[in-house]
């Protein structure tokens, strides 16, 4: 199953690779399929991995998960603060608030999980 996973993150890494050697850097049509690919391949590859993994493993996964929704978090303020226009402003709020809740969903989960795991008086 390990495998299988790697086997896929190692293929959409040289796709990815391939596909950027051949990008000019300015913008234009060609860097939006470069992200729109990119884009699409994260996609396959989240979902691949997400039906690989056990139900029984899956709520501590995601509640160790709350990290990277932090960072994320972190992320959607820059994007927000930065001057770069009013949809960017209106993306990264939306950004902000769905990774907000994320991590708050996240905290809930894991509060739950570990209440299971309390004993009672």
């Amino acid at each position: 199953m390990l495998s299988s996973t790697l086997a896929v993150q190692d293929a959409v890494a040289k796709t990815v690779a391939a596909a950027a050697e051949n990008v000019p850097q300015s913008g234009g049509a060609a860097h939006l399929i470069l992200l729109l690919t990119v884009f699409v391949l994260a996609i396959f590859l989240g979902v691949e991995i997400i039906t690989k993994i056990p139900p029984t493993l899956h709520t501590p996964l995601m509640s160790g998960s709350n990290a990277i929704s932090g960072i994320t978090l972190v992320g959607a303020v820059l994007a927000t603060g930065a001057d770069n226009g009013t949809w960017a402003s209106i993306l990264g709020f939306a950004a902000v608030v769905f990774a907000t809740m994320n991590v708050v969903g996240g905290f809930v989960v894991t509060n739950r999980m570990l209440a299971m795991f309390r004993t009672k008086k």
